[in-house]
């Protein structure tokens, strides 16, 4: 058993770490052949409750205490920025750019989304707090099943006729209870199913590829011809998103390993969700399900970004005489 729990993280080591050229590179395939991905799109809400579900099995009673341990933190980045920059920003850049419905639809959605698993990988990567970022994103995901219909409701009625009530019910069914199952059968069997706690990062990763080429694959023509347009929106959206959240944390003088977790917090969203809702809720607009799939190929490939640029900003203040050190950041 030992034998393969040890495998299994491996393999789940490789697939974590290049998890953005994975998910380029499924895309490409998706554009190439749709036909052999497009049968996804009818299980989109299921694969997303398979990685919620897989989210809380990774959550133990201690991560509990990290949120207890750091409240301003997180509710900073964790509520407070995360469900404000990103919608706000969502809705300016859809008013500014006078973006076609279903486009802003999607960009609404996602903005409107708690933060994604993916934002404590990134962490990682860029020596930030990542016992914050878990907590963060344990704190707005929690919170999801009333935050996120009700920003959506209230931004996204401004294009299209929005249900408060089923919306709460479908994030609810695909975010809140898979989490909180994961949560409890972690906490009575945790020790019984090493496997199974091993393996499901790695199945967590696959479903999200999953839902991404399957959203490619049926919207291949058009991304042809709205995909710059949807790629420069959610390009702008994640790269505001990170350098506000960042802004404010030094604002408000928190450290460097804090900072870092915030900012890639706020800009990294659960677009899985997105993609999600608009496939349950807005099929009229078919169009509104491309910006959740484009920004979960690209917030990865920006967040490594940043973490890169961080790390390199932590090295040069280290090397810095000790008298300007303070001026650095």
């Amino acid at each position: 058993m030992n034998g393969l729990v040890s495998v299994l993280q491996r393999i789940t080591g490789v697939i974590t770490k290049y998890i953005g050229a994975i998910i380029i590179a499924f895309t490409i395939w998706a554009c190439w052949t749709p036909d052999l991905f497009s049968w996804t799109v009818s299980y989109t809400s299921v694969f997303l409750g398979i990685a919620m579900f897989g989210m809380g099995l990774s959550i133990k009673a201690q991560d509990f205490k990290i949120v207890w341990a750091h409240p301003k933190e997180i509710l900073l980045g964790g509520v407070l920025l995360q469900y404000t920059i990103m919608p706000i920003t969502a809705y300016v850049l859809c008013q500014a750019l006078q973006l076609p419905t279903d486009i802003a639809i999607g960009v609404i959605l996602v903005g409107c989304c708690p933060g994604g698993t993916a934002s404590n990988v990134i962490t990682y990567i860029a020596k930030g707090d990542v016992a914050l970022s878990v907590g963060m994103t344990i704190a707005s995901t929690l919170l999801a099943p009333l935050i996120t219909p009700f920003l959506i409701f209230s931004l996204g009625g401004t294009w299209v006729e929005v249900s408060f009530l089923a919306m709460v019910i479908s994030v609810v069914k695909v975010v809140l209870l898979p989490v909180l199952i994961g949560i409890a059968i972690h906490h009575f069997f945790g020790k019984k199913l090493e496997a199974l706690l091993a393996c499901m990062p790695l199945v967590s990763s696959v479903v999200i590829v999953m839902i991404i080429a399957g959203i490619i694959s049926v919207n291949v023509t058009k991304i042809f011809t709205a995909g710059l347009l949807v790629l420069a929106v959610v390009m702008l959206h994640n790269i505001i998103g990170m350098c506000l959240g960042l802004l404010a944390a030094k604002v408000l003088r928190t450290t460097y390993p804090k900072a870092t977790a915030i900012a890639i917090e706020v800009g990294m969203q659960n677009s899985g969700l997105a993609v999600s809702l608009a496939t349950l809720h807005f099929a009229m607009n078919p169009l509104a399900t491309l910006p959740g799939a484009i920004f979960s190929v690209w917030h990865n490939i920006s967040g490594a970004i940043f973490a890169s640029i961080r790390q390199r900003h932590r090295l040069s203040k280290t090397m810095m005489p000790t008298e300007f050190v303070g001026e650095a950041e």
